[in-house]
């Protein structure tokens, strides 16, 4: 049986306020058409997620509805708020669903997607992951407790740049 994630790191978030919490900022103007984007991305491609696992972080709760998807199944999960790569593969092994998708942070979300995948994609933005990059990854796995390290197939990159040209 196949898996699929799909993940996400937030689009770009606003540092106009200084005296706005990390965990509280929203996402800017750019930010916001961003996830716009790589939503109609993901549903160009018919990659939908049946499950969420997202940061608790405004700016990954407004990715998150900016994408223009829906599901079931939404977790917004503390752990996953500047969590590293145990933490983020800690949390996927809990999901249920056969299409997960999770929003985070880097670095973390950078290191996840690269010890996830056997081969990374042929492009210079997968090693820094900037805000909004989307990695869609398939494993061969009859559920999440059974991937590992190193064992997924990248089907599909992008970041909002692209999108948006």
């Amino acid at each position: 049986m196949t898996r699929t994630l799909i993940l996400t790191r937030h689009a770009k978030s606003s540092w106009q306020d200084p005296f706005v919490q990390d965990h509280d900022r929203p996402l800017n103007k750019r930010g916001r058409k961003s996830a716009t984007e790589i939503g109609r991305w993901l549903q160009s491609n018919g990659w939908l997620p049946d499950e969420v696992i997202s940061s608790t972080a405004q700016r990954t709760r407004e990715t998150w509805n900016r994408l223009g998807l829906s599901t079931s199944k939404l977790s917004f999960t503390p752990g996953l708020y500047l969590a590293g790569p145990d933490q983020m593969f800690e949390a996927l092994s809990s999901a249920s669903a056969k299409t997960v998708l999770m929003l985070g942070h880097n670095p973390g979300i950078a290191e996840f997607a690269h010890r996830l995948v056997r081969q990374a994609p042929n492009h210079p933005r997968f090693y820094d992951y900037p805000t909004g990059a989307t990695t869609v990854i398939h494993f061969r796995a009859p559920d999440w407790t059974s991937v590992r390290w190193g064992s997924g197939e990248v089907v599909g990159f992008t970041i909002p740049r692209e999108l948006l040209e």
